[in-house]
């Protein structure tokens, strides 16, 4: 259990989850299915209204914030795709409120290591984005280690899609928090975003983020349900690793401001009972937390000169 750390943010706002893509695009039709399938159960009544996901509504629902993370993603397995072309041509309209992450499929590892360049030298993208359980691999393929090693070369975080998964093709068993243990112990300077608190394995989630520096979780997905949210933001909070959350809305699931309110709330629950609460000045740091300077990407800085044999220790 880690202890002493300091809950002071920066005031900058940063959300660290959110998606764009065309309204015609293949993965707006799927993203719609996986939503309705996320909300739709037996005491709802019908599909819920789900937000378009084009710059102009993010923007809007997203006043609070300074910069937001917009994810592209490519999936070979699932045949869907938000290209890193579109995004970073979303990023370019809007510089000084967008920062994008490249979607690279590590299961066809010299097309991804390619993309993952030129994400990087041409289009201007900051990060990298995969789902081992949507892509069909296991975390520490030697594929996806190859990608690993480059993005750590190219200091560019990754953000992974870990946890829940409602496409019906998805591998859960590739989406356990846990696997990334041996990910980060191989990479130690590789800064890594799991996705969604690892839901529904936070427990594991939270292990693995006092186990290793420079592993962080995002807490997008989780704010949408008060209960599983206060207990998720309770557990990080009594292992000591709060310090370790990013603020995610995961737009258009729901909007940055809504997602802040919902932090704000999420003692709540425990109101009238017995239930510890989780300090506010705790709640406001994942809110303003430095998440710029804490992965490196306060500023653009060059691309290193590539080091012989770091590819090879990992080739398949």
């Amino acid at each position: 259990m880690r202890r002493g750390r300091s809950t002071e943010g920066s005031g900058v706002i940063v959300d660290c989850h959110t998606h764009l893509w065309e309204a015609d695009s293949r993965m707006a039709k799927d993203a719609e299915t996986a939503l309705r399938q996320a909300v739709i159960g037996p005491s709802t009544a019908s599909p819920t209204r789900w937000t378009p996901a084009s710059p102009d509504e993010l923007l809007a629902g997203s006043k609070p914030v300074d910069k937001s993370f917009v994810l592209a993603f490519k999936s070979r397995y699932l045949d869907v795709e938000i290209p890193n072309s579109l995004v970073s041509q979303y990023v370019r309209q809007h510089p000084e409120k967008l920062i994008g992450f490249a979607g690279i499929d590590p299961s066809d590892v010299q097309t991804a290591l390619s993309d993952l360049r030129r994400a990087r030298d041409e289009l201007g993208l900051r990060g990298v984005t995969i789902s081992p359980a949507a892509q069909d691999y296991h975390p520490t393929d030697s594929r996806a280690m190859q990608v690993f090693a480059e993005a750590a070369r190219l200091r560019m975080p990754v953000l992974v899609h870990q946890g829940v998964h409602f496409s019906m093709a998805a591998k859960m068993e590739f989406a356990r928090p846990h696997l990334f243990d041996e990910v980060a112990r191989e990479f130690p300077t590789l800064k890594l975003i799991i996705a969604h608190m690892g839901y529904p394995w936070v427990d594991e989630c939270v292990v693995l983020l006092g186990k290793q520096p420079n592993v962080f979780a995002d807490i997008s997905n989780v704010l949408q349900r008060p209960w599983q949210a206060y207990q998720a933001l309770l557990t990080a909070h009594e292992y000591g690793v709060m310090d370790k959350l990013l603020f995610g809305s995961d737009f258009p699931r729901m909007s940055a401001t809504a997602s802040i309110e919902a932090i704000y709330s999420v003692n709540q629950v425990s109101i009238g009972t017995s239930l510890p609460s989780i300090p506010r000045p705790m709640l406001q740091s994942i809110v303003e937390r430095d998440v710029l300077a804490l992965l490196g990407l306060a500023a653009p800085s060059a691309a290193p000169r590539p080091t012989l044999g770091l590819l090879d220790d990992h080739a398949a």
